[in-house]
């Protein structure tokens, strides 16, 4: 997410941990990162974290789909550079 947002992992811990607050810009762009609406950005809270199912035995957080959305994120990322990387490999052998 830091790098997404163009800042340092420590400034984005920083904000984790609610020692910096957000602008407006910011957490427009979290927000649409996230696919999430800003005000449920904006009103989190702990209920939000834990979703505790005991009848499925499941447990789903929050921070899961922030992860899952990342890994999508750079799953997508990292294949256009292995295409990038397939490109140039061709264009140097054919000179």
């Amino acid at each position: 997410m830091a790098n997404v947002l163009e800042i340092s992992q420590r400034a984005y811990s920083k904000i984790e941990r609610n020692e910096t607050k957000l602008d407006w810009d910011r957490i427009a762009i979290i927000s649409k990162i996230l696919e999430i609406e800003p005000v449920d950005l904006i009103n989190f809270n702990d209920s939000m974290v834990f979703n505790n199912s005991p009848q499925s035995g499941k447990y789903h957080t929050f921070n899961n789909y922030i992860s899952d959305k990342l890994v999508t994120m750079y799953d997508k990322r990292i294949s256009s550079l292995e295409e990038e990387i397939k490109f140039l490999r061709e264009m140097i052998i054919r000179k």
